[in-house]
């Protein structure tokens, strides 16, 4: 059994849709960030980087969501979540999760934790206010880069369309139109009608 820590509207949004179209058998704690959770002893001790995602599996403790997702597809055998057999189309999907993980999720993250990269009030507010230009940008990049079929690596769902729709939820937030972006506007919606998709964003209330 796999335990998935994760909080609502997180990064860990994608690994509970993920395992939710694994077939694996698991379970999902959802804890709560503004409540400080993550900062608890109880969860350091899984996680001590104080950060979700976390995922509990036989073999130990996996953090950080392209090795989560990674994982999920590697032990799903009801479903192909990646493509397994082919080395250069399983490095793209990689390329595509690492630039979700190193850049998109860190432009976004320089609006809600500037702290992490400065103190001085006029450096948090300037990255504040880059955000919208910033995200804009990388989305410009994954509609005109990606996106050429149905999913992300085209006609194939993998677990890059989960991380990409997680991320494609925070673009409100952000001061950034959806609409902007046709191809990605798309893909969203469809996401939302999947049933896994449902259920997880029902589990996390």
């Amino acid at each position: 059994m796999l335990t998935l820590f994760t909080a609502k509207g997180s990064c860990g949004r994608a690994s509970h849709i993920a395992l939710e179209e694994s077939g694996l058998a698991f379970e999902v704690q959802v804890i709560d960030l503004a409540h400080g959770d993550q900062r608890a002893p109880e969860y350091l001790t899984i996680n001590p980087k104080g950060r979700v995602p976390a995922l509990i599996t036989t073999s130990g403790v996996l953090t950080e969501s392209p090795a989560i997702l990674f994982y999920i597809a590697s032990m799903a055998t009801a479903v192909n979540l990646m493509p397994k057999d082919d080395p250069f189309a399983l490095a793209a999907l990689q390329s595509f999760n690492a630039y979700i993980a190193s850049t998109v999720h860190v432009a976004h993250a320089h609006g809600r934790r500037a702290s992490r990269w400065a103190d001085a009030p006029q450096a948090i507010a300037s990255m504040q206010a880059k955000v919208a230009e910033n995200m804009t940008a990388c989305f410009r990049h994954i509609e005109t880069n990606y996106l050429f079929g149905e999913w992300v690596m085209g006609s194939a769902y993998t677990i890059a369309d989960p991380y990409l729709f997680t991320m494609s939820g925070w673009l409100k937030s952000d001061g950034v139109d959806i609409a902007d972006f046709p191809k990605i506007a798309d893909h969203y919606a469809r996401m939302k009608e999947r049933p896994a998709v449902r259920r997880a964003l029902a589990a996390e209330g």
